[in-house]
C-alpha cells in the first residue's frame, strides 16, 4: 500500500493538464470563479477512474481510430483552454474576456485527458496490495487517490490564485498567463509525441 501511494503521490504532483490547467484557472480567474472548475476536475477524474474500474476505458480505448479521436480532442479542447487562459483579462484577441470555465469544462478535461486513462489504468491493474477482495483494494486506491489528488490540486489552484492575488500590473498577469497557457500546450505536443 506505501508503494502505491508513493506512485500516486508522484504521478498526481507532475504536471499534467488538470494540475497546469486548475494552476492556470486560478491565476486567470482567481478563486471565487475557478472553483467550479475545480469541482469539475474532481468529477471528471473520479469518472474517469469508473471508466477504468469498470473496464468501459479499456474497451473504448482499444480502437486505434477511437483513440486517435481522443488524443485530437483533448488537444483541440486543452488549446481552446490555454487560450482562454492566455487572453482572460486581457482584450487581446478578444473583443470580450471569455468567461471562467466551469464545472463542465472541468469534466470535459478529465474525461478527454489522456493521461489521466494512463494513470489510473496503471494504479487499478498494478500494485496489488489485497489479494484477499479485489473490491475493497478498488476502493482503498480510490480513497488513497483522492486523498492526494484534492490537495495537491489545491495546492497548484492556490499557488495559480495566490499570483492573481499579487496584484501584478496586467502585462505581467498576461505573460503569466500566457506561460501557464503554453506549459498546457506543451502537455499537449508531449502526448502527441508519445509513442501511441
Amino acid at each position: 500500500m506505501l508503494t502505491f501511494s508513493l506512485a500516486v503521490f508522484f504521478l498526481f504532483i507532475t504536471p499534467g493538464p488538470g494540475v497546469l490547467s486548475a494552476a492556470g484557472v486560478g491565476s486567470a480567474y482567481g478563486y471565487r470563479k475557478g472553483v467550479r472548475y475545480f469541482i469539475g476536475l474532481f468529477i471528471g477524474t473520479n469518472l474517469v477512474s469508473l471508466a477504468v474500474i469498470s473496464g468501459l476505458a479499456a474497451i473504448m480505448l482499444s480502437n486505434p481510430a477511437l483513440r486517435m479521436f481522443f488524443l485530437f480532442a483533448s488537444g483541440a479542447y486543452l488549446f481552446y483552454l490555454a487560450a482562454r487562459i492566455a487572453f482572460s483579462g486581457s482584450t487581446i484577441a478578444f473583443s470580450k474576456a471569455p468567461a471562467a470555465p466551469g464545472v463542465l469544462s472541468g469534466i470535459l478535461l478529465q474525461v478527454i485527458n489522456p493521461k489521466a486513462y494512463a494513470v489510473n489504468t496503471t494504479f487499478f491493474s498494478g500494485f496489488a496490495f489485497w489479494p484477499e477482495s479485489l473490491p475493497i483494494e478498488t476502493l482503498i486506491k480510490l480513497a488513497i487517490m483522492n486523498a492526494f489528488w484534492v490537495p495537491i490540486h489545491i495546492a497548484w489552484f492556490a499557488a495559480g490564485v495566490t499570483v492573481r492575488r499579487l496584484n501584478l500590473d496586467p502585462r505581467t498577469q498576461f505573460i503569466i498567463n500566457i506561460v501557464m497557457a503554453l506549459s498546457m500546450l506543451a502537455v499537449v505536443a508531449l502526448a502527441a509525441l508519445a509513442p501511441q
